[in-house]
């Protein structure tokens, strides 16, 4: 039995999932939240399988909850389930753990869809989210298997706020070098800039 947590302050679009989920034998819905706090505290209770996640809601917005809760209960599937198919949107919520993304003009049938495969432990994307922005942060969520580990190790020192002399002056070596390596990982990371590594080291916080 697939246990199924749904977080959204719309109660209308909550009714509406589990009237579709009463006639699933293989799915039962343990609980609905308003707010992403409220949702906090429902996860400790019933520990359900599979989050729909709204992504603006009062308190505590999606995005906040899904890090905490994949970080704390890596085997819960989150997916997202927002008015918004913004790049942003989908490549935070992706970057906070969720597993899949639906909008919520999507058919119930394909909710049905989602919730399953992402018990199973695969992905679920909506249909007209532009594949792009998955791909660009399926490397954003890799990186650390990208870098080489000088990479890995200057990546770290960025996120600590270290300058490129400071960085160079830690690791004995030149300037130059520690530019070449900055631009190396912006290419693998697929990344547009100096700014982005820095949100990217910021956000990731990889013990390396």
């Amino acid at each position: 039995m697939i246990k199924v947590a749904i977080a959204e302050d719309h109660q209308s679009l909550i009714d509406g999932i589990d009237l579709l989920l009463k006639y699933e034998e293989d799915i039962t819905l343990v609980g609905t939240a308003n707010d992403g706090k409220a949702l906090l505290e429902l996860i400790q209770e019933k520990k359900p399988d599979v989050i729909l996640m709204d992504i603006k809601m009062p308190k505590i917005d999606g995005i906040t909850a899904t890090k905490s809760i994949t970080a704390q209960h890596p085997n819960m599937g989150v997916i997202a389930f927002s008015m918004f198919d913004q790049e942003d949107a989908i490549q935070q919520m992706i970057a906070a753990g969720a597993k899949g993304y639906l909008l919520k003009n999507s058919p119930l049938e394909e909710v049905l869809t989602a919730i399953k495969a992402v018990h199973k432990g695969d992905t679920f994307f909506d249909k007209a989210i532009d594949p792009s922005y998955i791909a660009v942060q399926d490397n954003i969520s890799s990186g650390k298997s990208l870098l080489s580990k000088s990479e890995r190790e200057i990546l770290t020192l960025i996120g600590q706020g270290k300058t490129t002399s400071e960085i160079a002056a830690i690791r004995f070596t030149a300037v130059s070098t520690v530019e070449k390596h900055r631009k190396n990982m912006i290419r693998k990371l697929g990344l547009s800039g100096k700014g982005e590594l820095l949100r990217y080291a910021l956000e990731k916080k990889y013990d390396f």
